[in-house]
């Protein structure tokens, strides 16, 4: 019995040790991103510039949790405190509902934040024909992404750009002929508009983002299984 409590003990500090690690760089990571001038500029370089800083402040707040849980699973641990262990299985198990009731607003409002991104898409078209400073910067990122994406405009091809058509020299200049490419204003360009692009991107780091969730959870249940082993066996003692 002691050989198996001492295994699940240090296998539980492992575990705890990796996860408080991983809050410390969820949590620098989010300062990082909500301190630096850069980050700052694409930050504000967007009409959802609030809802950006909430998404970093959610981070900030989700690594010190994760980080304040490791170190409450790690001492509980090595001291065999049935009081952390506790607290930790508590903590960890909100936070795995939490992702669970996400994931379920996620899948029952999806055709609302379709919705939303086709809004914000349509919105941030008429920033591309705009001379306003504040647009600037906005209009700068379009045209790397129409580079790299090989695509124009956002949903009505090159004409989006109005009158700054002319002002980014080779804006949206067909140099693969493997793509569609249609004449403007003199100019062979992509016909095809980026927001397909744009929707593909997201779904593929979507993708990604539910990838990772279904990880974590996993690594959640190891962790309430690991503390409440260890739990229950420090009672028995």
């Amino acid at each position: 019995m002691a050989g198996v409590s001492g295994c699940v003990k240090y296998s539980m500090f492992t575990f705890n040790f990796l996860f408080w690690l991983c809050g410390i760089l969820i949590l620098a990571l989010a300062i990082w991103v909500r301190v630096s001038s850069d980050s700052q500029e694409v930050l504000n370089s967007t009409d959802l510039s609030s809802s950006s800083y909430v998404a970093v402040n959610i981070l900030i707040a989700v690594g010190a949790i994760i980080m304040i849980l490791g170190f409450l699973g790690c001492c509980g641990a090595i001291k065999e405190s049935r009081c952390m262990l506790l607290l930790f299985f508590i903590g960890l198990l909100l936070i795995l509902l939490l992702q669970v009731a996400a994931g379920i607003l996620g899948a029952v409002f999806k055709s609302e934040s379709d919705r939303i991104i086709n809004e914000t898409l349509r919105e941030n078209t008429k920033r591309l024909s705009t001379t306003e400073e504040s647009a600037k910067q906005f209009q700068q990122a379009m045209v790397v992404f129409q580079k790299e994406f090989k695509c124009c405009g956002l949903i009505n091809g090159a004409a989006d750009w109005g009158n700054n058509f002319q002002q980014y020299p080779n804006l949206c200049e067909c140099l693969d002929t493997q793509r569609p490419c249609t004449n403007y204003n003199g100019k062979l360009v992509y016909q095809e508009p980026c927001i397909s692009s744009i929707r593909d991107f997201l779904v593929k780091n979507l993708i990604i983002v539910i990838g990772i969730a279904f990880g974590l959870a996993v690594i959640e249940i190891l962790g309430l299984v690991f503390s409440m082993v260890l739990y229950c066996q420090i009672g028995n003692k």
